[in-house]
Parts: C-alpha cells; sequence; structure tokens
C-alpha cells in the first residue's frame, strides 16, 4: 500500500522583497526534512510565492483526491521471474 508523502511548502526571504518558494520533504525520521525544489526566480510578494509552491506541490499528486503518495509494487501483479 503507498503512503502519502510528507512535503511541505514554505517562503524564504534571502533578500529584502525577493521570495522564494521551497518545497521540503520529509526524510528518514520526522527531525530530517530535504529540499526537493524550489523557485528558480524570486516574487516580489509572498503571497505570490506561497502561491507558486502550492502549485508546484500540486503537481506531486498524480490523483488529487489522494494526494501524492509513495511508488509501490503493485501487489496484485504477478511477481515477476
Amino acid at each position: 500500500m503507498s503512503h502519502i508523502l510528507r512535503i511541505s511548502v514554505h517562503v524564504d526571504e534571502p533578500g529584502p522583497g525577493h521570495f522564494y518558494w521551497v518545497l521540503m520533504e520529509e526524510g528518514g525520521d520526522a527531525s530530517q526534512w530535504v529540499e526537493l525544489e524550489s523557485a528558480d526566480e524570486p516574487f516580489d510578494m509572498w503571497l505570490d510565492a506561497l502561491q507558486a509552491g502550492v502549485r508546484a506541490l500540486e503537481g506531486y499528486a498524480l490523483d488529487e483526491r489522494i494526494g501524492p503518495r509513495t511508488v509501490t509494487e503493485d501487489e496484485d501483479q504477478a511477481p515477476v521471474g
């Protein structure tokens, strides 16, 4: 069975008025987070960066009803070999 991926979106401001969205995924345990991707270009407004990050996060969900999931072998599929 696949599990939902734990992905967060946040906005970083490395310089005044330059906002970047960042997607992070939970690593080996809840205290470790790994960057998945981030905006290539800055946004002038925090809200615009956040909304673009949410759209990027939505791209990880192949099915909007269940969200982004781990990829697992089909349990009903016959074994190979």
